[in-house]
């Protein structure tokens, strides 16, 4: 296999999960760096040894990239997914696709236009436990999932926003609680039930922060085509971050697993288990523990994929179903709270 000349696009705290992947990965070779923040990028370039850019555009006309990875802030994942699929370039972007789901549809029917391979960051799908729950599911032995809830209570104080010059906003990031954080578990409920959302009810607060506008807490029920009910409850006013939580009541069975565990209980009395066996890929030099160990799992996907080895697993048009559902809670809200999008 030919190893694919790649950039990372934004040099920011979660572009250490992509760049140390790359780095590590015989698939790919890490040509070059780009962000806005010339000391950044330079810092960045050093520590890798690669070329450091301040402007994407430029990048593109200088380097031949098979690939791009976006760790950018939200609202410009979708452009400059566009400027690469028009420069015929395979583009893996950090989540979430876009801050609007009609931005995002655009995306993915460029990417199909252009031929190219269009994939978006959700790791949470590639831990142990989310894998065997997802077997047991369609493998029959739990059934159909009926009804489920996710739960999140994390901690983001004021000063996680004021240190940052996009978070905390409508018009970059998109939101608070649910677009930034508690998507991935709605993702990995949401492939569970693996059905099509018909209705969906949200409220959103923002209960405790006062240098941001957007929702610090929300809680709602989201109904599906196929008879399921998902209830969702998300904050950032706890003072830790606790273990997400899914639970899922199934055909046969019960699950409850988070990112590094899964219980299993069957209606006949047996009991399986699981925790999560961190990939062996590489060992980041950086990080949060709460992003988990699996992005180089993910983009080593990616990468078949764009080889033509493998399907791509986490497609953009895949991803589509999250982002509707992120989208439908901002603007099914029932609380005061303005999204100005």
């Amino acid at each position: 296999m030919k190893n694919l000349k790649v950039a990372v696009i934004g040099c920011g705290n979660i572009s250490v999960m992509h760049l140390d992947a790359i780095v590590a990965l015989e698939e790919s070779e890490l040509v070059s760096v780009c962000d806005i923040k010339p000391d950044r990028a330079e810092q960045t370039a050093e520590r890798y040894g690669v070329k450091a850019y301040t402007d994407y555009k430029q990048m593109f006309e200088c380097e031949r990239l098979d690939a791009v990875h976006l760790c950018l802030p939200h609202y410009l994942h979708v452009p400059v997914a566009i400027e690469a699929f028009n420069a015929g370039m395979n583009v893996l972007s950090e989540k979430p696709m876009s801050i609007k789901y009609g931005d995002a549809l655009q995306a993915v029917k460029i990417a199909e236009q252009c031929g190219v391979k269009y994939g978006v960051i959700f790791q949470c799908r590639y831990n142990t436990p989310s894998m065997l729950v997802k077997q047991r599911v369609c493998d029959g032995s739990l059934g159909a999932v009926k009804c489920g809830r996710t739960t999140l209570t994390w901690y983001r104080p004021d000063n996680y926003y004021d240190a940052s010059d996009w978070k905390g906003t409508w018009d970059k990031e998109g939101g608070g609680v649910v677009i930034d954080q508690a998507i991935h578990s709605l993702d990995l409920a949401n492939w569970m039930i693996n059905s099509e959302p018909v209705e969906i009810q949200s409220s959103l607060h923002n209960r405790n922060h006062q240098c941001m506008i957007v929702e610090d807490s929300a809680e709602g029920l989201i109904k599906y085509k196929n008879g399921a009910l998902l209830s969702f409850y998300a904050m950032n006013n706890y003072l830790i971050d606790e273990p997400i939580e899914i639970r899922l009541l199934c055909e046969n069975g019960k699950a409850t697993f988070s990112y590094d565990k899964a219980v299993i209980e069957y209606n006949d009395g047996k009991v399986e288990t699981v925790n999560n066996m961190p990939q062996k890929i590489v060992s980041y030099s950086g990080g949060k523990d709460y992003w988990g160990t699996q992005h180089a799992v993910q983009i080593r996907q990616f990468y078949r994929s764009v080889m033509g080895v493998e399907e791509l697993e986490i497609s953009g048009r895949e991803a589509l179903k999250i982002q509707n559902i992120v989208c439908q809670i901002y603007k099914n809200n029932d609380n005061r709270l303005i999204n100005v999008i």
